[in-house]
């Protein structure tokens, strides 16, 4: 064994090199910590752990929530953080633990289970999270007898795999999307993720919850349905909430502050059957971190390009691209023509103002807002 503990050393410090996950400051207003957690392979290796808290010494329920695998390598994609989640959890009282798993941004290690084996593969990333909630058990902020486990996408995969050998502590696991489509000429994934979870189904004993959309872009119907269905056959219960188009891709639903309209009605009626807190305590999370938004210009609709402020010569172009994207979306101005645009994030005013601000002398201004123009003049 003394070679296979040399050998895998080597390769987890072969793994760092000078590419890196971007750094993401975190959010005082929403508690946000970052902590290394160890996990239990032969050499351990650091997992990347967000957390966020409601404010007190606790103990409080706990939410896990399981990431995606971004397009592009797994070291440089972002610390996961799911804002429209964790404001509903925070809100009502929970702490929300976002592990990044081994390989994936700043973790150590390189990303395990690769390749065609897909119920491999979520049982490898489920290991991860194991390690996690053993370190959860061990905070004395967490009530560890009151846990919520949410998975996105690679992460919903990850959820289900881990459902098979739960944590007593977990009272309900929600699936989002959930899967594996790997791109290979040699792998029929569509079968090799129908089999998965087949497998998964035969070995788990606690309910599921799982949300697909008839547009998801990675797990359509014509193939989310059979691997469901195999899913339950051999045993598993999961109740399905396939839901109608949402915007231009339903993988994206989680991550949405939009989402929420799907996914939070039905998850808070499973928490309330499961004795799990509802009620908000915290409403203070529900702003926290965001800037004012001015109201609604009359002056300009958000198409109108002829009634742009002053832009730098690349300012339009950028404009057009932003008009490209679906909200929640921001573009932000600075007085000499600096700009800055933002979408898809919880806070994405703030963001596109920030990342003017690094560019101008002067204080930025928001310019639209979603579908509006929030502009007027000085």
């Amino acid at each position: 064994m003394r070679w296979q503990a040399r050998f895998a050393l080597i390769m987890v410090l072969s793994n760092f090199g000078a590419h890196a996950a971007p750094e993401l400051a975190v959010e005082p207003a929403l508690n946000e910590s970052v902590s290394m957690v160890k996990n239990n392979r032969l050499v351990p290796l650091d997992l990347e752990t967000t957390i966020f808290r409601p404010p007190g010494p606790g103990p409080f329920p706990v939410v896990v929530i399981n990431h995606g695998k971004a397009s592009g390598p797994n070291r440089l994609q972002a610390r996961y953080r799911p804002l429209p989640a964790v404001r509903e959890f925070l809100k009502r009282g929970y702490a929300v633990v976002v592990p990044m798993r081994q390989g994936f941004s700043n973790s150590g290690g390189k990303a395990v289970g690769e390749g065609c084996n897909i119920a491999a593969n979520g049982s490898a990333q489920a290991e991860d999270v194991r390690a996690v909630v053993t370190w959860i058990e061990k905070q004395p902020w967490a009530d560890a007898q009151h846990m919520v486990m949410l998975g996105q996408s690679h992460g919903g995969l990850t959820t289900l795999a881990y459902a098979r050998d739960p944590h007593p502590g977990f009272k309900l696991f929600v699936n989002f999307a959930g899967g594996l489509k790997y791109n290979s000429d040699t792998c029929q994934w569509e079968l090799a993720l129908k089999s998965a979870y087949a497998d998964y189904g035969a070995e788990t004993k606690v309910p599921t919850l799982w949300f697909y959309g008839a547009n998801d872009s990675f797990f359509p119907p014509a193939v989310i349905s059979p691997a469901h269905a195999a899913y339950v056959a051999a045993g598993g219960s999961a109740e399905m909430v396939a839901y109608e188009a949402f915007e231009g891709d339903a993988h994206g639903m989680f991550g949405s502050p939009r989402g929420l309209r799907i996914w939070w009605p039905i998850v808070q009626a499973r928490l309330t059957g499961v004795g799990m807190p509802t009620e908000i305590t915290y409403p203070v999370f529900a702003d926290a971190g965001r800037i004012p938004v001015p109201p609604p210009s009359r002056d300009a609709r958000i198409d109108d390009l002829a009634k742009l402020p002053h832009l730098n010569e690349s300012g339009p172009k950028g404009y057009r691209q932003f008009l490209t994207k679906a909200p929640p979306r921001a573009f932000a101005v600075g007085p000499e023509g600096h700009w800055a645009w933002n979408e898809g994030a919880d806070d994405s005013p703030r963001r596109a103002m920030e990342s003017c601000q690094t560019k101008a002398n002067a204080p930025c201004r928001l310019y639209a807002v979603d579908n509006d123009v929030v502009w007027s003049e000085p």
